[in-house]
């Protein structure tokens, strides 16, 4: 089962002669949906810091794997995806309902874009429900206001925010939208995160000048965090093992693991 919020303004608000980032991001993991100002920026961002490519894979690969660990581990039938992007192999519903018929997923994004490929999302199991809904993260009230239309929120909720409150440029806004979400969902819920970061021990010095031109040439505007700010993130909540690491470590496979500067985690609220 499936269901739309997708209002149908989607592809006029679609803006081509801009870098945007759900496009660049899908050139760099070798996606189709981008035009050539997105390649054209992407090309440039990887020529100043070129581990960019490995980033975007490995937060894909964290994805998959947080995905299956609470479907498949810790019995997680609903999750509340803020920030999509566009959809590739291995979407969230996929992976859950592959494991369970019958999650529930509901998409957060407003990027017009992904509006457009929002039928692309909506392709579900038939004992599950897949929705999308167009809302901004900064609007965290809005966004639980509506998941609670197709999401239980009397029970346990993943709360996915990857790669999502690096555009939110107020460090005390974002970790509001992160409590303001959070306190919506009840004991037993996760929070499932990454987050770029400029600290040295993840190779993140080369952020800095590559976000500087990134925010002079395409949209919208992004900012790392040292990981001590990331971590406030999730204040009141457990961290799971391995805590907050490198998200291409993140419970990955023996000799698969990548060191990146993005931090990955996933925490459990009491």
């Amino acid at each position: 089962m499936s269901e739309s919020h997708t209002p149908p303004s989607g592809s006029a608000r679609l803006n081509t002669g801009v870098a945007h980032n759900a496009r660049v991001w899908n050139y760099w993991i070798g996606g189709k949906d981008n035009y050539e100002v997105d390649q054209q920026v992407g090309e440039h961002v990887a020529g100043m810091f070129p581990i960019i490519r490995d980033i975007a894979r490995a937060d894909r690969e964290f994805l998959g794997r947080a995905v299956s660990f609470l479907a498949g581990e810790r019995g997680v039938r609903q999750f509340l995806d803020i920030g999509t992007g566009l959809p590739t192999a291995d979407n969230t519903h996929e992976i859950a309902q592959r494991i369970a018929p019958d999650s529930r997923i509901v998409y957060v994004d407003n990027d017009p874009i992904v509006l457009v490929h929002a039928r692309t999302l909506l392709t579900g199991s038939s004992e599950g429900v897949t929705a999308y809904i167009d809302a901004d993260v900064h609007d965290p009230d809005a966004i639980v206001e509506r998941a609670g239309q197709t999401l239980d929120l009397g029970r346990p909720v993943a709360v996915m925010m990857l790669g999502i409150l690096n555009f939110v440029l107020d460090a005390e806004k974002a970790r509001d939208i992160v409590r303001r979400v959070m306190a919506a969902v009840p004991s037993g819920s996760f929070l499932v995160l990454t987050h770029p970061t400029f600290d040295d021990e993840l190779g993140g010095a080369g952020q800095i000048p590559a976000m500087k031109f990134w925010n002079e040439n395409a949209t919208p505007p992004i900012t790392a965090r040292a990981g001590a700010d990331i971590a406030a993130f999730f204040e009141s909540l457990e961290l799971l093992e391995p805590g907050m690491v490198s998200c291409g470590q993140w419970r990955a496979e023996p000799g698969s693991a990548v060191l990146v500067p993005q931090y990955g985690a996933v925490a459990v609220k009491p």
